[in-house]
């Protein structure tokens, strides 16, 4: 559960007080909807400070807009690592998940003495449960190879463990300001969800301890991440945690002997490049697939890596479908579910105490699966379904295709008169607001 819920039980509190003073409460449209301030917010598909560049000359237009991403609090020396790999990084969306994603991986495998994918899937949520707790790839790689259980924390994993379905149990949300088309980080906060006590308690295969050089050696490892596509503008920070890792691990002496192998892959935020990655890695013995970034990516491509019995492992996934999908044991994720970002989002958006919201998403399993979260969560804090309007888009099908046209969309919104407008997206989501804009919309910052 989310640490706090003061927020939205003051609104409640305030639109009760407004009937009792016999004042309307969101139940009647305004008398003049052109009129109408609309707070913007967002999700962890466009809140990072890449998303203003897809504005362009408008880019302020986002200027006081808010919302969640699953965050932890990142050390700064964690931070100077990162740069370290990326001198220009700018964001660190998902760059703990990426790295802790490849950390696990490969404790994961040391600990099976193999890269049998099969086996290293079996010790990957006992890597994070009941063993003896250690923080920093060299000493995690050091109990391993002595045949020791470990109980991994470590950069976005620092609470509890993963869950017996192969997710973090436990997550931290920070709830981000733009400033002047950036992220203001004097107004960032963090909120815990989820329970400690859903992380896995089932005993992982005995490890193995390493006494020489292991025949099917060296772990090789395929990436899937959005280097090209609408989530394009996440892939700095992934990529960045991503090498960070293989540099510590090899740095530490490797997996079973040997230095993990990185094969560079693109998902493309695109279902058929990510089944062409796919394919070209399952050619090239890749035993861990890491990716792919965008939840209905993974959803399309994990039936080829279950079929070639490869593991896929996303640091970005928050889709809470994939939590039930058919894995044979084989998919795990860093990310939190969306069951716990549509908590902390509901939260941020009632804060404001807006009588009419509306949510726009991407029409996809990631923003729909997240747009019916927000909504479940808003009905309990007892927001009728006159008060939330729902409208998804279609997403471009490649760079090559028209972008978004969402015109119609946002005169519904400005006739709706809504005071909210949560958009789930991607980089083509700034068009939404680009829309919003020119249907005359006045955007609240």
């Amino acid at each position: 559960m989310l640490v706090s819920h003061g927020p939205r039980a003051a609104a409640l509190v305030a639109c009760g007080a407004l009937l009792l003073a016999g004042t309307a409460c969101g139940a009647d449209k305004p008398e003049e909807a052109t009129t109408t301030q609309v707070r913007l917010y967002g999700t962890d598909g466009n809140m990072t400070n890449a998303y203003a560049v897809e504005l362009k000359e408008r880019a302020d237009l986002i200027d006081g807009m808010k919302g969640t991403t699953p965050l932890t609090p990142l050390p700064d020396a964690f931070k100077n690592r990162l740069r370290s790999v990326d001198p220009k990084l700018g964001d660190y969306l998902y760059a703990g998940e990426s790295y802790d994603a490849v950390i696990i991986s490969a404790l994961a495998a040391q600990l099976a003495g193999s890269t049998e994918p099969g086996e290293i899937a079996k010790q990957i949520v006992g890597v994070t449960n009941n063993g003896q707790r250690c923080e920093e790839a060299a000493d995690c790689l050091r109990l391993a190879r002595d045949g020791q259980d470990i109980e991994y924390r470590g950069v976005s994993l620092n609470r509890a463990g993963f869950t017996d379905a192969g997710e973090p149990a436990t997550a931290s949300y920070a709830t981000l300001t733009f400033g002047e088309r950036t992220l203001d980080d004097g107004k960032t906060e963090f909120v815990g969800a989820g329970d400690d006590s859903a992380a896995s308690t089932k005993n992982p295969p005995r490890p193995r301890k390493q006494r020489g050089k292991v025949p099917s050696a060296p772990l090789v490892l395929g990436g899937l991440l959005p280097r090209t596509g609408d989530l394009a503008l996440s892939y700095p920070p992934l990529a960045a945690g991503v090498a960070l890792a293989v540099k510590e691990i090899n740095s530490a002496g490797g997996v079973l002997g040997e230095p993990v192998v990185w094969l560079d892959g693109d998902d493309g935020t695109n279902p058929d490049v990510a089944r062409a990655t796919v394919a070209k890695h399952i050619r090239e013995g890749a035993h861990v697939i890491i990716g792919a970034g965008a939840s209905g990516i993974s959803r399309t491509v994990l039936p080829d890596v279950v079929a070639a019995g490869r593991v896929l492992f996303s640091p970005s996934n928050t889709d809470a479908g994939l939590t039930s999908m058919e894995d044979k044991g084989l998919y795990f994720r860093t990310a939190p579910p969306d069951s716990l970002q549509g908590r902390a989002l509901a939260d941020v958006i009632l804060r404001d105490g807006p009588h009419r919201i509306a949510l726009v998403a991407r029409k996809d399993s990631y923003g729909e699966g997240l747009q019916e979260n927000v909504r479940a969560e808003l009905e309990r804090a007892g927001i009728g379904s006159d008060r939330v309007k729902l409208l998804t888009y279609e997403p471009p099908a490649d760079a090559k295709a028209p972008p978004l046209d969402f015109t119609a969309g946002a005169r519904e919104i400005k006739e709706y008169g809504a005071e909210a407008v949560l958009i789930i997206g991607f980089a083509e989501s700034a068009q939404v607001i680009r829309a919003l804009a020119d249907s005359g919309v006045q955007i609240r910052h």
